[in-house]
């Protein structure tokens, strides 16, 4: 397989729980839990169907619980000389995983962070459709629009298009390896954190949302419909880590 370098690739949440975080999610969104052993660890994996889309990590002490994104790269020593010369930063060394690849978590300069991820063989090629548990999208929310479009166009070579969303402000498309990659947009909540924000296609949104209200977490954002991308839902969980579900709206 080859790279598509700019696909989100990966997904992992970041919390103090994990065990209570897969109860959630697998009621929810129907996860299932595999274990990969990885020397003396055993990193757990979420499976949506027959195909693993994220995994669980530990939160450090004092860390919040949050989703966090892996976006494919060609070049990780390149990607990563790039992001400091355009004011990111480098959060920890580049860390090697036998047979996976390289990753690097690192911060784009209004404060949201990811990791860039150069696989060891390749990334799945893009799909017409999304199934049900699966990740189908991302978000970035940032106080600064201006500042992180640059950076992501200049130190990670998306292009981009601009939707008018009225009074929402300007939608930002994020293209690359010819598809788009993610969407950028104002961040609404001037509390909240600058951070991306992964959406999970599913069958229901309004019933995902209400089983996630159900078993501890809370609905930002009651099941809306953006007319010709799908109905769509912003959740937390019960640890308060941010996502989103959606149904989208078939391709023709």
């Amino acid at each position: 397989m080859s790279t598509l370098q700019g696909k989100f690739v990966w997904f992992e949440l970041v919390t103090r729980d994990a065990k209570k975080a897969q109860a959630f999610y697998g009621e929810v969104l129907g996860w299932k839990v595999t274990a990969f052993p990885m020397g003396d660890s055993t990193y757990e994996m979420i499976t949506a169907g027959d195909k693993t889309v994220g995994g669980y990590d530990s939160a450090d002490a004092g860390e919040a619980a949050h989703w966090t994104s892996y976006l494919s790269v060609t070049d990780i020593d390149a990607a990563v000389a790039r992001v400091k010369a355009e004011g990111g930063k480098v959060l920890a060394p580049i860390r090697d995983v036998p047979t996976i690849g390289r990753m690097v978590e690192i911060a784009d300069p209004t404060g949201a962070t990811l990791h860039l991820h150069q696989s060891a063989s390749g990334d799945e090629p893009d799909t017409a459709a999304t199934p049900a548990g699966a990740f189908h999208w991302n978000e970035l929310w940032t106080d600064d629009p201006a500042r992180a479009l640059r950076f992501y166009t200049t130190a990670l070579g998306y292009t981009t298009t601009d939707m008018d969303m009225g009074p929402e402000g300007t939608y930002h498309l994020l293209h690359q390896s010819g598809a788009p990659r993610a969407g950028l947009m104002k961040a609404k909540d001037p509390k909240a954190p600058n951070m991306w924000l992964p959406y999970v296609a599913v069958d229901d949104a309004d019933a995902a949302a209400a089983r996630a209200s159900r078993l501890g977490g809370k609905v930002v954002l009651p099941a809306t419909d953006i007319p010709g991308v799908g109905r769509f839902s912003i959740l937390l969980d019960p640890a308060g880590a941010a996502f989103a579900v959606i149904r989208p709206v078939a391709k023709a």
